[in-house]
């Protein structure tokens, strides 16, 4: 479960940001979490209150806007959403290799959104 570990992260950060700041209180923390991140979004929130508790972001709203994947394909130029296709010849037993392919041409694209997590904003109470 690595939310656990990614959320303790950002929850660090935000607590050196408001320190930064002079924040007495976080109230809220508004985060971009990326479809490939493969983050599970009830569970960031779950661990997120574990770790607020007796900080100064305890009660603070955690908002998770979840980022769709965008793709580009370098063969035919296509930008947009992509399809999945396995590719042949390379298998971890039982557990096909999957591969993003461009629904127009099927060549193979670039990631060029939704793989990311980041905090997109904080609200504080200052000093």
């Amino acid at each position: 479960m690595h939310e656990s570990s990614v959320t303790r992260q950002i929850v660090q950060t935000v607590l050196q940001e408001a320190e930064k700041h002079g924040a007495k209180k976080v109230l809220e923390v508004n985060l971009v979490i990326g479809k490939l991140s493969l983050l599970g979004l009830e569970q960031v929130k779950f661990v997120y209150e574990i770790f607020v508790k007796g900080t100064i972001m305890e009660g603070s709203k955690l908002l998770i806007e979840e980022r769709d994947v965008l793709v580009k394909c370098n063969s035919c130029g296509y930008e947009g959403q992509f399809s999945y296709g396995d590719v042949s010849g390379y298998q971890v037993p039982t557990v096909p290799i999957m591969t993003l392919q461009c629904p127009k041409c099927e060549g193979t694209v670039e990631i060029v959104e939704g793989r990311e997590c980041l905090i997109k904003s904080l609200k504080l109470i200052g000093p």
